[in-house]
């Protein structure tokens, strides 16, 4: 009897420290840390298709689970932090863009430069222009914007790759309440590889291919210098 009492009690410890641990990760996930990966090149050359990064949900508001409601946040978004975001016009999306403007400033765009209540901004450090052309006022907003002015409770991001980012300049400004994280450090980069072969759910083989494919190729497709990056 007492043998089968202490296997009881190891088992019940088992089982209560795996359920502590799941809940301890599941409260990291939701409301501290969560993990995301970039899959386009709007945030190039500060973040590259392929990175996997932190963000820290605490900092703007930790979003208690299950019950849902929101602590007070450490700070506000501010200028030149890369925030982690739902889409506002499909919230099952995350996008990651970088903070240009917040409540009250006046954005404008001038021939591809980026003004702030009436001051250049100049590019960030990693930021490109792929496209030589300047579009024209009134005929698209990428080039040429504004002067308008942030509401409250609002903030106006952009992406990096000043050319090839669908942002606040098309889909207007991102409501506070939206903002899920800030980008902190790469942990992981993965370079995309054309030649890789496709997984074919039907097709149990295709794992498999793939996999020793990956393993073959890791040392030339994991980008080693990015991991660890902070992102800045």
């Amino acid at each position: 009897m007492g043998k089968k009492k202490r296997k009881k009690s190891t088992f019940q410890e088992y089982l209560e420290s795996i359920i502590i641990a799941v809940l301890l990760a599941f409260v990291i996930k939701t409301s501290i840390v969560e993990a995301y990966r970039i899959p386009t090149g709007s945030m190039e050359d500060t973040l590259l298709v392929g990175d996997f990064l932190l963000a820290n949900k605490f900092i703007y508001g930790a979003r208690l689970p299950l019950i849902g409601v929101r602590l007070p946040a450490l700070q506000n978004p501010h200028p030149g932090q890369v925030v982690i975001f739902k889409y506002p016009l499909d919230r099952k999306t995350n996008y990651i863009k970088r903070v240009v403007a917040t409540e009250g400033q006046v954005v404008e765009i001038k021939d591809k430069r980026l003004y702030v209540d009436g001051k250049l901004v100049p590019d960030p450090t990693h930021s490109k222009h792929t496209d030589l052309r300047e579009i024209p006022r009134g005929t698209n907003n990428r080039d040429n914007f504004g002067p308008v002015r942030v509401p409250q409770g609002y903030i106006f991001v952009m992406g990096d790759n000043r050319d090839n980012s669908y942002d606040s300049r098309f889909w207007g400004f991102l409501d506070r309440k939206l903002i899920r994280g800030e980008a902190m450090i790469i942990h992981f980069s993965w370079k995309p590889d054309s030649s890789a072969p496709k997984l074919f759910w039907d097709n149990p083989l295709s794992a498999i291919h793939l996999l020793f494919y990956n393993l073959i190729h890791s040392p030339w497709r994991i980008r080693w210098k990015r991991i660890g990056h902070l992102i800045r």
